[in-house]
């Protein structure tokens, strides 16, 4: 019982904000791709196997990002506890659990068509080399949000079997929705990170924090603005926008205090339903 009960902290299963913000994307991408015309079971089975891909890579993740950042991790008072940071699992054992993990999400990801498939395992080595980024550039969030939203491209892929403008659009905005929220999560450990050399968004930008925010959220905006334009969604779609786009700049931005941890979590948390409210608004854009 005690291994299990390390499992679920090593793969973070008790905390499903990461999974989420990973499935939201792939419910956006095959929900502007499906033709609700026809029978839905094929939707809802796609929608069930994003998400228990989404659970299984994130899963993965988690441990690889353990893994690498291992010496890092005992350095930083939020992290020095995680399982294989304080060795309570050994790095073999962290290998083998990452290892079924995604052999796991390949049994998932073969029920979709070749092309998926293929740009879907094409995508595997920026998934496992980001947590190296802290290392080297500022940027990691960015390398974050290109992996973390690529399933928005495989989930309008899986209908359309072609890549798009429009789904690149929607992936653009994506891509800052996780700048921006990702940026927020690092605060938490900027004290930390700045004393062991490691680089983000969030020490980048320390000094203007705010309007760094303003801009991700500006451009997420205006793509989900463009991208709906694009799929001739009726006015209620642009209307509804200004629930998530309220939610943005006047919670998260308006109470964002990147000397207060606590808050910081809070925020990140509630992109939560932020991927909720846009994946319930493009689902209205389409049936309308």
């Amino acid at each position: 019982m005690n291994q299990f009960n390390l499992f679920i902290e090593l793969t973070r299963l008790k905390k499903p904000i990461g999974f989420m913000l990973l499935f939201w994307p792939c419910a956006w991408g095959l929900t502007l791709a499906y033709n609700f015309s026809v029978n839905l079971d094929k939707y809802f089975l796609y929608l069930s196997l994003f998400f228990i891909g989404s659970v299984l890579m994130r899963s993965a993740g988690c441990i690889v990002n353990d893994i690498l950042d291992k010496k890092f991790d005992k350095k930083v008072s939020r992290t020095k506890n995680r399982p294989i940071a304080s060795q309570k699992i050994s790095v073999p054992i962290g290998l083998f659990y990452a290892s079924a993990l995604c052999l796991l999400a390949f049994l998932v990801l073969i029920n979709f068509n070749y092309f998926t498939v293929l740009i879907a395992l094409a995508s595997i080595p920026l998934a496992f080399t980001y947590p190296l980024m802290k290392r080297f550039t500022y940027w990691p969030q960015l390398f974050l949000g290109i992996t973390f939203n690529y399933g928005l491209i495989l989930g309008w892929t899986s209908i359309t079997k072609q890549i798009d403008i429009i789904p690149i659009i929607f992936y653009l905005g994506a891509i800052f929705w996780t700048l921006g929220y990702d940026t927020i999560y690092g605060y938490q450990d900027i004290k930390d990170d700045e004393i062991i050399g490691l680089k983000s968004t969030s020490i980048k930008f320390k000094g203007t924090a705010k309007l760094f925010l303003i801009t991700c959220y500006l451009i997420l905006t205006f793509s989900l603005i463009i991208g709906g334009y694009l799929m001739n969604f009726d006015l209620l779609y642009f209307l509804f926008l200004i629930i998530p786009t309220a939610h943005l700049f006047l919670y998260q931005i308006k109470t964002f205090n990147l000397n207060d941890p606590n808050t910081c979590l809070k925020i990140f948390k509630n992109n939560n339903y932020f991927g909720l409210i846009i994946f319930i608004n493009i689902f209205i854009g389409k049936i309308l």
